[in-house]
């Protein structure tokens, strides 16, 4: 592959690592319908008056615009380079990863207006996540120009379980359930809360995370990765923000964080499988 190739999947994960995090600022300030239920237009325009929540929910739209543009050009670069090999003149060419990734960017769009459309349910919002996840997964993989070999058990297990941690937290925010446990380590004091069902899905998201965070200990020490290693920190640093959040009443500045480490550790994880 070439040099360009690889710099380009290398700019469209990146771009949309910082996409999920604005996605997260705008479900945290609540500009969600900063555009109203225009799409993809903002509020019937192509340039909506600049007042904070729609300058929030337009460049995270903006954001979304420029990552549809680079997984595309991705693509067709993929379809060019293969071609090429095909022909005899290039020794590499790229997987079909990359035409996964546009697969995932589709759908991901058709999430996003679904989602404005019905003013943000939070099955919706919870679904856009986790698109945007897979789809940061696989520009990773196009990105490490690795073939796709078959991970092992472990890495397996730590990919599903850090996914649905991930997917829990998106759960417990959009449901409003981030408030529903008072205290660190426990809920409320108690290990079992007998409150209502938004201290289960908050106790569960945390009971996710210590899982995670003892498997992924677990697995560094079996595999002795330096990978594996910098998950465990990640993780680690996860944590700690939760707590901290958790401990100060949820501002908004390390809400934004725990979803930029989360984001990460997800990231983290994807390459140490790789």
């Amino acid at each position: 592959m070439t040099r360009r190739f690889t710099r380009l999947a290398w700019s469209a994960a990146t771009v949309t690592y910082l996409l999920i995090i604005l996605g997260a600022i705008v479900r945290i300030t609540g500009s969600g319908m900063g555009c109203g239920e225009h799409w993809p237009l903002c509020n019937g325009r192509l340039l909506p008056p600049l007042d904070l929540p729609t300058l929030i929910e337009y460049g995270h739209r903006l954001a979304a615009a420029a990552v549809a543009v680079l997984v595309t050009v991705l693509a067709a670069h993929a379809w060019w380079l293969r071609r090429e090999a095909g022909n005899g003149k290039r020794e590499a060419s790229p997987g079909v990863a990359a035409y996964g990734a546009l697969a995932l960017l589709v759908l991901q769009v058709g999430l996003g207006a679904v989602t404005v459309k019905l003013s943000l349910p939070p099955w919706t919002v919870i679904l856009h996540l986790g698109t945007a996840m897979l789809l940061l997964a696989t520009l990773l993989v196009v990105a490490r120009g690795v073939p796709l070999a078959r991970p092992s058990r472990a890495g397996l297990g730590a990919l599903a379980l850090g996914f649905v941690t991930v997917l829990f937290g998106a759960l417990t925010a959009n449901l409003g359930a981030a408030s529903a446990c008072i205290g660190f380590p426990l809920c409320n004091g108690e290990l079992v809360p007998a409150g209502n069902y938004l201290q289960h899905v908050h106790w569960t998201h945390r009971l996710l995370a210590y899982a995670l965070a003892g498997y992924v200990c677990w697995w560094a020490l079996r595999t002795k990765q330096r990978g594996a290693w910098s998950v465990v920190a990640l993780v680690t640093m996860q944590v700690a923000v939760a707590a901290t959040m958790v401990l100060l009443a949820l501002p908004r500045l390390l809400q934004i964080a725990h979803v930029a480490v989360g984001a990460a550790v997800w990231a983290g994880l994807v390459l140490a499988v790789l």
